[in-house]
């Protein structure tokens, strides 16, 4: 008689087991317990098993109720309880993460799919490649002796595993066999996310983000994922990792019913090309924990409705996924924790167009000491669009708001130092004084005097004067200036998203 006990509190795990361990505990959930060749029993931190006869067999039959593929070659398992749009997600994300390497599934030619994202939107079309087989419906031999027991220790390739081994070269992962029973269910733990392509080596590639969850208890985690809606496409499409880890953990706040127990943080390894393997699509590129509390992502949640992914459509009726530029570097700024307009300065270098009016929306969530400086400086700043207005009326000329606005973010964002910059700020600001500014010196003077804070300072600067708009909706009372005084044209059409990776 084989006994086994997965316990989310042993020291020999690491994060991806105890996920793993959680992912088994749900997958049991969904099971009938008569008739089945095994016993099991799920507590707070632990999953207990047993069975008669041999390893292999029962290991057979519990992944066969867990994973099943359908007609249309989507990887089901039904715990998860997915829905159309969920099955996809579910699917591209395993194949582009635990199934990437062409040994570990096959797949059939590519088939035409349409999704609605949003209602009267054009649908969106998708190429997808229906799986056929894969890892965890085969017999998984590698596992067992002749007899059909488990090894002492069991081989497991680090292409299946991103990011739990370092590099390939090293060999293969050597497991126990609990330790390769909770990483069989991993996969119905994780989140999954198709970040934005970006050059390796001259060449557009693509990239995913796997989320791993920290899960403290058993019975209160299944719980929770049990009462969890399907994804849709526009959950899966992230703009960066940042967002991926904010996006899980929110979903996972909104889940938990008690603060004690709900997912306190997160790991994501952000997978794409390495220019050091030319066959392997999906190498770990990056690795960040993530931890953050509600007030963070609310923030988060504000940014995501602000920045939203939208269906654009081409004159020839093409369609695709447009995700903003705007939302990434602020949730990158978030996960850290910095303030969310930390780096407009290279933002802004970076970004001749951005997302100008979500970002004004965004400015009214800076704290209180924030608040100071920025409402100087838009303060100081509507007085000297003033004085170029008058100016450019007595010359019978039409004011360039662009070119003014420009100016002004020029001298702010040339000093490289701390007294450079308190120079030029204080030299802005005494010269075209304002109410908000009058009674601020001493806060003022917090800001461009310490070291530690002149940087974001000039940030918080340049995002005052980048947003700055008119209690009328303008750029300046009396003049024709729109609040976005530039559209971004998207010419980037969506790469099309196929079950294949070119391994």
């Amino acid at each position: 008689m084989t006994q086994l006990t997965l316990s989310i509190f042993d020291p020999n795990t690491l994060l991806p087991h105890r996920a793993g361990i959680a992912g088994l505990a749900l997958a049991l959930s969904v099971l009938p317990k008569e008739n089945a060749p095994l016993v099991w029993e799920v507590t707070e931190d632990a999953v207990n098993l047993s069975w008669e006869g041999n390893d292999r067999d029962a290991v057979k039959w519990l992944l066969d109720q867990t994973y099943q593929i359908t007609a249309d070659g989507y990887l089901e398992t039904p715990a998860l309880r997915l829905d159309n749009q969920g099955h996809y997600t579910f699917t591209q994300g395993i194949l582009s993460t635990f199934l990437q390497h062409s040994k570990q599934r096959s797949l059939d030619a590519p088939v035409s799919k349409g999704f609605v994202i949003d209602e009267g939107q054009p649908e969106l079309k998708i190429d997808v490649r229906p799986l056929l087989n894969c890892y965890y419906t085969d017999d998984m031999k590698e596992a067992f002796n002749s007899k059909g027991m488990f090894k002492k220790e069991i081989s497991l390739k680090g292409h299946h595993l991103p990011g739990l081994v370092e590099c390939f070269v090293n060999g293969a992962y050597q497991e126990s066999p609990e330790g390769f029973l909770a990483l069989l269910f991993l996969p119905i733990a994780c989140g999954y996310y198709k970040l934005p392509s970006q050059p390796v080596g001259g060449k557009m590639t693509a990239r995913s983000a796997v989320v791993i969850p920290n899960v403290t208890n058993l019975t209160h985690w299944v719980r929770s994922r049990q009462s969890m809606s399907g994804r849709t496409y526009r959950d899966f499409r992230s703009s960066g990792t940042g967002e991926s880890a904010l996006h899980f953990l929110l979903q996972e706040k909104t889940l938990e019913d008690a603060q004690q127990f709900r997912v306190d943080y997160c790991e994501v390894y952000q997978l794409g090309k390495q220019v050091w393997d030319g066959n392997q699509s999906y190498l770990k590129q990056a690795v960040y924990r993530v931890q953050v509390n509600d007030a963070v992502l609310e923030l988060y949640e504000i940014a995501r409705q602000l920045f939203p992914a939208q269906v654009k459509q081409t004159d020839k009726g093409e369609t695709w996924l447009a995700i903003s530029k705007t939302l990434p570097w602020i949730c990158d700024n978030l996960i850290v924790p910095k303030p969310w307009y930390a780096g407009f300065f290279g933002f802004r270098k970076r970004n001749k167009f951005f997302e100008r009016k979500g970002l004004v929306k965004m400015a009214e969530y800076l704290n209180a000491e924030e608040q100071v400086l920025f409402d100087a400086v838009q303060g100081a700043f509507s007085n000297y669009l003033y004085g170029q207005y008058k100016q450019a009326q007595k010359q019978g000329r039409p004011m360039d708001y662009g070119q003014v606005t420009d100016k002004v973010i020029y001298r702010m964002q040339r000093p490289s130092t701390q007294q450079e910059f308190a120079t030029a700020l204080v030299d802005f600001l005494s010269r075209f004084r304002s109410k908000a500014g009058r009674a601020a010196g001493a806060q003022i003077y917090y800001w461009i005097h310490r070291e530690a804070n002149w940087r974001q300072a000039r940030d918080l600067t340049l995002l005052a004067v980048a947003t700055y708009t008119s209690k009328k909706g303008d750029a300046l009372d009396g003049t024709e200036v729109p609040i976005e005084s530039s559209t971004e044209v998207e010419s980037e059409s969506e790469d099309a998203e196929m079950f294949s990776m070119n391994v």
